[in-house]
């Protein structure tokens, strides 16, 4: 039987030294354990495969260790040690627990009941609890006292992906470390090591693109190597960076630059094509949208910072590739291409097909470079449109600007003409009344509801309104009732927003008079008598008749 253990297993540090990447934590830890500083509890956070369950382990065994854990002696077969029992996972006094499976109180309360005894044959019981961040509310609120106050023999440990969701209560009675991401270079001298300790045949330029496609994590560039060495070292083969990417289903860099350069040029014909070689080769449509995403940050900080360099893991011809396709190109092409390549990200998720959603969305960024700069268009726009001095708006607090989107942005725009018309003087509003009277002539209905319902007139006067409002009043009010003014009387209207309450609206005033009529009409004779012939009659509503249907 083979017993053979993945690489990521067997090579999973024992020691603190041998931890790689986290240089300032190591350091922290063991200045406080030779102080005999050691904190109640500890929390560990980073992406997945950083070491934290690992780092857990090896903080458990540096304070239960009979020999200086820092240094190379060790541990005496004589006196017994507990750093081969934490190792396998199976010492008394280290207990380990998964809060994804185990979230609720009563798996808290067992801990809490384990914790008021004292180790067996440790020095400190030591609680290592994983994904902790998936515990309930009330788990948490039952930890919050034993985590702050814990007994002198208890230590708690606690490991998570998504810091983010732990209570502030439980971030304040930990010491936090961040378990940073490991770089390209020391990814790849790791690798390196492993791959001569198990004499596998893997070339260089395949351990960079492992090292960059396990994107930190030490366990997935363990995994992508082991699962490289398996696949082709076992059956007599060296592993090349072509074999890697057809096992990962990656796009060689060469064809990603190609495709980008056909979508900078606009040329959706050859980008299809060019993107369906790579499907053919396997490529994942999500890997490859991120792989755009990258040559479009290449580009973008080529154009800011001039040509890269190649500590950024791109060869010295696809660098020279990047700063020529980027050289013809604007900050604010490079600004759009990037949203509407982070845009495809969501809209992938949107279609079950992903290679047909792909393919839209680059026929999409090929038609970019026909858009018009926002910034020109914005400029036309104003030209255009009525010079509404918004500075006499008094909008306080609550005032927004205006910022151009891509997407309500037309792609033509008529050329103004040299002299706009003037247009002459047809009414004159010389009060409110007279205002919704001319609204309500003109069929406007919107401008109609907010005047009666959602104004309070401050102050009238020819040219200027001063007006308060509620939250109802609809929010492009002003820009509407301004254009409509100047349209009507040919003169330009300044509205300020008073902080003042204002008259009641038209509303109210109307609401107030019908309640006093109907008030009035109860203590008339008419009333009573109809009241004694119909008792469960309601009066609701009074209308005034004319001359005429008096007198039939």
């Amino acid at each position: 039987m083979n017993n053979r253990k993945p690489l990521a297993l067997k090579y999973r540090p024992q020691k603190f030294n041998e931890l790689i990447g986290q240089e300032a934590m190591v350091l922290s830890i063991k200045n406080a354990i030779n102080l005999k500083r050691i904190p109640n509890a500890y929390l560990l956070t980073g992406i997945r495969g950083v070491g934290k369950t690992t780092t857990a382990r090896i903080i458990a065994k540096a304070i239960n260790c009979k020999v200086d854990f820092s240094s190379e002696q060790k541990c005496s077969d004589q006196n017994f040690c507990h750093c081969e029992y934490i190792d396998n996972s199976n010492h008394l006094d280290i207990l380990e627990m998964d809060a994804a499976s185990k979230t609720g109180i009563d798996d808290i309360r067992e801990i809490l009941e384990a914790s008021k005894y004292h180790p067996s044959t440790a020095e400190f019981k030591v609680f290592i609890i994983d994904e902790v961040h998936m515990l309930s509310k009330q788990a948490f609120n039952a930890l919050l006292k034993t985590l702050e106050e814990p007994p002198p023999h208890l230590k708690f440990i606690l490991a998570t992906t998504e810091v983010k969701k732990i209570p502030v209560t439980i971030l304040s009675r930990c010491q936090r470390f961040d378990l940073r991401r490991i770089k390209v270079n020391e990814m790849k001298s790791f690798l390196e090591k492993i791959c001569e300790k198990e004499r596998a045949e893997v070339d260089d330029n395949s351990l960079s693109l492992i090292s960059k496609s396990s994107e930190g994590s030490v366990r997935d560039a363990l995994s992508i190597l082991d699962q490289a060495i398996i696949t082709y070292n076992f059956l007599g083969e060296k592993v090349t960076e072509n074999k890697v990417r057809n096992m990962l289903g990656l796009a060689d860099d060469s064809k990603i630059i190609d495709l980008m350069s056909y979508v900078v040029e606009g040329n959706s014909k050859k980008s299809i094509q060019s993107v369906e070689e790579i499907f053919d080769i396997g490529a994942d449509p999500k890997l490859l949208l991120n792989s755009l995403l990258e040559v479009c940050y290449l580009m973008t900080r080529t154009k800011i910072l001039g040509k890269i360099s190649n500590d950024l893991n791109i060869s010295e011809t696809d660098s020279e590739r990047v700063y020529l396709l980027s050289k013809d190109l604007d900050m604010t092409y490079l600004t759009m291409l990037w949203h509407f390549l982070i845009k495809g990200l969501e809209d992938l998720n949107l279609y079950p097909n992903l290679s047909i959603a792909f393919q839209m969305l680059l026929t999409r960024i090929c038609h970019l470079r026909d858009m018009p700069d926002p910034k020109l268009v914005l400029e036309k726009h104003n030209n255009l449109s009525l010079n509404i001095d918004s500075s006499n708006f008094d909008f306080g607090s609550n005032s927004v600007e205006t910022k151009p989107q891509i997407k309500n942005i037309t792609q033509e725009l008529e050329k103004p003409n040299s002299k706009p018309k003037e247009k002459k003087i047809t009414t004159n509003i010389n009060s409110y009344d007279e205002l919704i009277s001319l609204v309500v002539k003109k069929k406007e209905i919107e401008l109609k509801f907010d005047l009666e319902r959602n104004v309070r007139l401050v102050n009238f006067t020819n040219g200027k309104i001063d007006i308060a409002f509620n939250e109802k009043l609809s929010k492009d009010f002003i820009k509407n009732l301004t254009s409509k003014l100047l349209k009507w009387t040919g003169q330009r209207w300044i509205i300020t927003l008073s902080k003042s309450d204002g008259k009641q609206t038209i509303y109210e005033k109307q609401t107030k008079l019908k309640k006093e009529l109907l008030e009035d009409a109860k203590g008339s004779d008419v009333y009573k008598k109809v009241m004694e012939l119909f008792p469960n009659a309601e009066l609701i509503n009074i209308e005034e008749t004319s001359d005429k249907e008096k007198k039939e």
